[in-house]
C-alpha cells in the first residue's frame, strides 16, 4: 500500500494556523490526510514546518526577565548549537513577550535542537494560511451587525467612538486610501514585504498597504471604520501590522513579532484574527506570548477557529491563550443583498453572486423556470436535457452535489442564469469555481425565498428582473452560532470560547484596489474577534473619562458577566442554551458591561474533570460591588447543552440537553456598597461519561442593575480514558519520486541516507502531552548501552482534524544519549547515530493531563524490526 506523500520528513508533521477568515469551512490542517489501509487519495500540500521556536530558560522581560541575560541566553544556545555541529540559521528572536529564538535547520536535525544545553521547548513555526473568503459589493452598511452587542447605543446615546485608544489589528495590512480610516493611523510595520509567501524570505519594510489581500482591511473597519459607515470604533486610532505578503502564508514567529512591536507602540486592543485550529495548547509559543502581552496591559482579542465541523476540542491559538479573549462567531441578524424582482407583483429577491461566475446585470428580464421541488435533494446533480433551458433562468435546489455540477447542468442545458436556493434556514454564499469556467450568472438565496420562486413558476408563467438596487432581509439564523464557529474545550479542559461576537454575513470595508464600492461581506470568526476588540475599546475611553481605568486583564471578564447566552442553533425552538464550550459567555454587550456597577470572579470556571459517576465539584465566587448601595443578588443556575461522542468519536458529537445541576450554599448574598460577599456553587454534571457539559450560574439584583452570569463547563469521566493513538499506526517509507508513503508492515532495511529512512504515520484521535521515539536492541529489546536511547520527543501535540487523518513521524538513524525525562526536556548528553544493526522504535504518548508514572496515561506501539545499513565513513 502506498499513501500520499503530504511533507518533507521530519520529527513532527504539525497542523497549519489557518487565518480564521470567511466563507466556506476548508480542512485546517496542513500535514493530515484524510486515509484508509485500502486507498488515500493525493494531496499536493507540502506544509511541513521548516521553522522552529527554540525556547529558552528564563522569563521574558515582560514577566522580569533581565534583557542581558536573555542576550546571554540567545548566545549560549548559537555557541553550542554550532558546537554540536548544527547549520542553524537565525529568523528572529524574542525577550519581551516570550524567551526564546526562531531558526531554521535541516529536517534530520530538528531532533538535536532539544539536545542543546539550556533549551527548554522546540515548537513548530506554524504556517498561516493567506485568507481566501468570498466577498461580494454591497450598499454600505453595519448598523445592525453593531447593534447585536449594543455599540449602536454606545455610540448614539453614550457618545463613546473609542477616541483616544489604540487598537491594533494583526492583519493583511490596511488600505490607507479608504476615507473610512482617514488620519487615524498612528503606528504601522511591514514584517514581510509583498513577495513574502511563507516560502521565502521575509523583507520587513513601513508599507502596510493591503491591496493584495483585503482581509485586513474588512476586519479593521469592523473594529473601527469611521465615515459613512461605522464599526464598533468609529474613531479609535490605529495600528496596522502586517504579517502577510501577497500570496501564500504568513509564520507564527513572526505573530509574535507583531505581538511585541504593538507593545512597543503602546497599543491598548490587539485584534488576531488568526488561529491554529486543534492546537487548543495554551502552551503553544502564540498563546503564551499573547497572554503576555495582556499582563503587560494590552487587550487581546482572537478568534476561536472556523472549524465547527471538526468537532469537540477544535479551539485554536492564539485564542487558547490563558488571559486572551477567544472569539466564537454569531450571525448576523440581517444581510443587505443584491435584488431582482419577480413577477407578476414584483416581489423583491436578496440574492448573492457566487463566486466563479460573472457577476449578475443590473438591468434585463428572462422567464424562470425549475428543475427540481422542495422536496428535491440532487437537483441538476444529472446532466439535463440538452437545449431544456435555453434563454430561461432556472431555480435549483442545493444538495448532495457541488455549486459548479448544478451550474454547470443548467449551462449544458442552455440556461442563461441560474438561482440556487438553500436546503437550510438563510441565505448563503457559494462559489461554482472551476474548470471549464461557468459563464452564466449563477446567485443565491434564502431557502424561503426558493420556496416562494418554486410556487410561483408552478402557478405559471414567471419571470425575474435584474435590477441595480439592493435591501436589508432579515436572516432567520441571526443571533445564533454560525455553524462554522468552533468548538472548545482546549487541551487541559480550560473553557473556550471565552465569549461570542456578530461573525457572519458581516458588510464592511474592503480595499478600493479591489472593490471599487470599497466594501464587501465576509463571515468567520475573522469577524466576530474586531466586535470585541472595538467593544473593548470603547469600555477602555468610559472608564479613562470616569477616572476608573480597567486593567487588561479585567476586560474579559467584564465583559464575560455582562454577556448573553443564546440559544441552541440547531433548533432554537427547543428552548435549550448552546453548548457552553461553543458560545463561552454568550454574546458580548457593551452597553450591559459599562451599565455594570458588579461584577463577579472568577467570570468563568474551567472544572476539568469529574471521574465520579454523580460526583460534584465545588467553587466559590465572590461579587464585589462598585455601586453607593447595598445589592442583594438572586443566585440560580441554567444548564446548558451536552456535547458526546458520536458515531466518529468527537468529531461527530451527539448533542443531549442540560443535564448539568447547581445547589447553593445561600439562595442569595447580600453585598454592601463598596464591599464583597461570596457564595459557594457546587455543581452536579448529571451526565453519561466522556461528555462535556456547561451552564451558567446567574446573579439576579434586587435593584434593577444588570444580571451578572459565570459560565462553566467540564468534562465527565477520567479525561485519561480517551485514546490518543487510534486508527492508523503503520511505518512508511518515503517513495523514490518523493511524493507518496510506501507502508511497511514487515522487518525493513534502510540506509538512512536521503529519503531511504522510515516514517511511522499515526492517527492521533486527542492531545498529546508527549510523544516519544525510543529506540532498543531488536534482539534484547534493551537499551543501547546503559542509557536511555531517545530518538525524538515531540511537545504538546494536537489532534488530527479528521478520523481518519495522521500526522507523520521520522526517525533519521539517530539519538540522543538520554538519561530520561524530566517534564521540561530531555536531560541528554549528544546526539549520534546507532551503529548498523537491528532496532525496533517504541513510540510512547502520554495523554494530556496524564500521568507520565501511571501506566494507564501512556500509550504504546512499536515498530517492525528496523535494520540500519548505513554506508560506513
Amino acid at each position: 500500500m502506498t499513501v500520499s506523500r503530504l511533507l518533507r520528513p521530519s520529527a513532527l508533521a504539525l497542523l497549519s494556523l489557518t487565518l480564521a477568515a470567511c466563507g466556506a469551512q476548508r480542512a485546517p490542517v496542513a500535514a493530515q490526510q484524510d486515509t484508509t489501509l485500502q486507498a488515500l487519495s493525493a494531496s499536493s500540500e507540502n506544509q511541513t514546518p521548516r521553522a522552529w521556536f527554540v525556547e529558552l530558560a528564563s522569563a521574558p522581560t515582560s514577566k522580569g526577565g533581565a534583557r542581558a541575560q536573555l542576550a546571554q541566553e540567545r548566545q549560549a544556545f548559537r555557541d553550542q548549537a554550532k558546537a554540536l555541529g548544527l547549520k542553524v540559521r537565525d529568523r528572529l528572536e524574542f525577550e519581551r513577550l516570550w524567551n526564546g529564538v526562531s531558526v531554521e535547520v535541516a529536517d534530520a536535525d530538528v531532533a538535536k535542537l532539544r539536545d542543546v544545553p539550556g533549551v527548554k521547548a522546540v515548537f513548530p513555526v506554524l504556517s498561516v494560511p493567506m485568507p481566501d473568503g468570498e466577498r461580494s459589493a454591497e450598499t454600505p452598511d453595519m448598523t445592525t451587525a453593531i447593534a447585536q452587542t449594543g455599540a449602536d447605543v454606545a455610540q448614539n446615546e453614550l457618545g463613546l467612538t473609542g477616541q483616544g485608544v489604540k487598537i491594533a489589528i494583526m492583519d493583511t495590512g490596511l488600505d490607507l486610501d479608504h476615507p473610512a480610516f482617514a488620519g487615524r493611523v498612528v503606528a504601522s510595520y511591514d514584517f514581510v514585504g509583498d513577495a513574502y509567501d511563507g516560502t521565502n524570505t521575509p523583507v520587513p519594510g513601513q508599507d502596510t498597504v493591503d491591496d493584495c489581500g483585503g482581509h485586513g482591511t474588512h476586519v479593521a473597519g469592523i473594529a473601527a471604520a469611521g465615515g459613512a459607515v461605522k464599526g464598533v470604533a468609529p474613531q479609535a486610532s490605529l495600528g496596522v501590522y502586517r504579517v502577510f505578503g501577497c500570496a501564500g502564508s504568513t509564520d507564527s514567529d513572526i505573530m509574535i513579532a507583531a505581538m511585541e512591536r504593538a507593545l512597543s507602540d503602546g497599543m491598548d486592543v490587539l485584534n488576531m484574527s488568526i488561529g491554529a485550529s486543534f492546537n487548543s495548547w495554551p502552551e503553544y509559543p502564540s498563546a503564551v506570548a499573547a497572554s503576555n502581552l495582556v499582563d503587560a496591559g494590552v487587550v487581546v482579542a482572537a478568534s476561536i477557529g472556523n472549524s465547527g465541523t471538526g468537532g469537540v476540542f477544535a479551539a485554536g491559538a492564539p485564542g487558547v491563550g490563558d488571559k486572551v479573549i477567544g472569539v466564537a462567531n454569531f450571525m448576523n441578524t440581517h444581510v443587505f443583498l443584491n435584488e431582482f424582482t419577480v413577477s407578476p407583483d414584483g416581489t423583491k429577491m436578496g440574492y448573492q453572486n457566487a463566486t466563479g461566475a460573472p457577476a449578475a446585470p443590473t438591468s434585463g428580464t428572462l422567464p424562470l423556470a425549475k428543475t427540481g421541488t422542495p422536496a428535491s435533494t440532487a437537483d441538476a446533480c444529472a446532466p439535463l436535457a440538452p437545449n431544456s433551458l435555453t434563454g430561461q433562468a432556472v431555480l435549483i435546489r442545493r444538495g448532495t452535489c457541488s455549486f459548479y455540477i448544478k451550474a454547470q447542468n443548467a449551462q449544458n442545458a442552455g440556461a442563461a442564469a441560474v438561482v440556487i436556493y438553500n436546503n437550510a434556514a438563510g441565505p448563503f454564499a457559494g462559489t461554482v469555481a472551476g474548470t471549464p469556467a461557468i459563464t452564466i450568472p449563477v446567485v443565491s438565496v434564502s431557502d424561503t425565498q426558493g420556496l416562494l420562486l418554486n410556487n410561483r413558476i408552478a402557478a405559471g408563467p414567471t419571470t425575474m428582473t435584474w435590477t441595480a438596487n439592493s435591501g436589508s432581509y432579515a436572516n432567520p439564523t441571526g443571533n445564533l452560532l454560525d455553524s462554522s464557529s468552533s468548538y472548545g474545550l482546549d487541551a487541559k479542559l480550560g473553557l473556550k470560547p471565552d465569549i461570542g461576537a456578530p461573525g457572519g454575513l458581516i458588510r464592511s470595508t474592503y480595499p478600493l484596489s479591489l472593490e471599487p464600492s470599497g466594501y464587501a461581506i465576509l463571515s468567520g470568526t475573522s469577524m466576530a474577534s474586531p466586535h470585541v476588540a472595538g467593544i473593548a475599546a470603547l469600555v477602555i475611553q468610559a472608564k479613562r473619562a470616569a477616572g476608573t481605568p480597567i486593567a487588561a486583564g479585567d476586560m474579559r471578564g467584564l465583559l464575560q458577566n455582562t454577556a448573553t447566552p443564546k440559544p441552541w442553533s440547531g433548533n432554537p425552538g427547543l428552548g435549550f442554551l448552546d453548548f457552553v464550550h461553543r458560545q463561552g459567555a454568550g454574546m458580548a454587550n457593551v452597553v450591559n458591561a459599562l451599565k455594570a456597577t458588579a461584577s463577579v470572579t472568577p467570570s468563568k470556571l474551567s472544572l476539568g474533570e469529574n471521574e465520579t459517576a454523580g460526583g460534584t465539584k465545588t467553587q466559590t465566587l465572590t461579587v464585589t460591588n462598585r455601586s453607593a448601595g447595598t445589592v442583594t443578588y438572586t443566585v440560580s443556575h441554567v444548564g446548558a447543552l451536552t456535547s458526546g461522542k458520536g458515531a466518529s468519536g468527537y468529531y461527530t458529537p451527539t448533542t443531549t440537553g442540560p443535564g448539568a445541576a447547581a445547589t447553593f450554599s445561600a439562595p442569595s448574598v447580600t453585598v454592601p456598597a463598596g464591599g464583597s460577599a461570596s457564595v459557594s456553587v457546587t455543581i452536579t454534571p448529571g451526565s453519561a461519561a466522556q461528555t462535556l457539559y456547561g451552564g451558567y450560574v446567574v446573579f439576579t439584583p434586587d435593584n434593577g442593575s444588570e444580571t451578572l452570569r459565570v459560565p462553566y463547563a467540564g468534562f465527565q469521566g477520567d479525561y485519561q480514558s480517551l485514546n490518543i493513538l487510534t486508527g492508523l499506526k503503520t511505518m512508511a517509507k518515503l517513495n523514490a519520486a518523493g511524493t507518496s508513503y510506501d507502508v511497511l508492515s514487515a522487518p525493513t532495511t534502510f540506509t538512512m541516507q536521503g529519503s531511504d529512512y522510515p516514517q511511522f504515520l499515526l492517527h492521533l484521535d486527542h492531545f498529546a502531552r508527549w510523544i516519544k521515539l525510543d529506540v532498543v536492541d531488536a534482539a534484547t529489546g534493551q537499551p543501547v548501552h546503559s542509557q536511555f536511547f531517545n530518538a525524538s520527543t515531540d511537545e504538546y501535540l494536537p489532534r488530527n482534524s479528521t478520523a481518519t487523518g495522521f500526522f507523520a513521524f521520522a526517525w533519521d538513524g539517530q539519538v540522543s544519549w538520554s538519561r530520561g525525562y524530566n517534564g521540561v526536556g530531555n536531560t541528554h548528553d549528544k546526539r549520534k547515530p546507532v551503529p548498523n544493526g537491528q532496532y525496533i522504535v517504541k513510540i510512547s504518548a502520554l495523554k494530556a493531563l496524564g500521568d507520565a508514572a501511571n501506566a494507564a496515561h501512556v500509550e504504546r506501539w512499536q515498530s517492525p524490526v528496523i535494520t540500519v545499513n548505513a554506508p560506513k565513513k
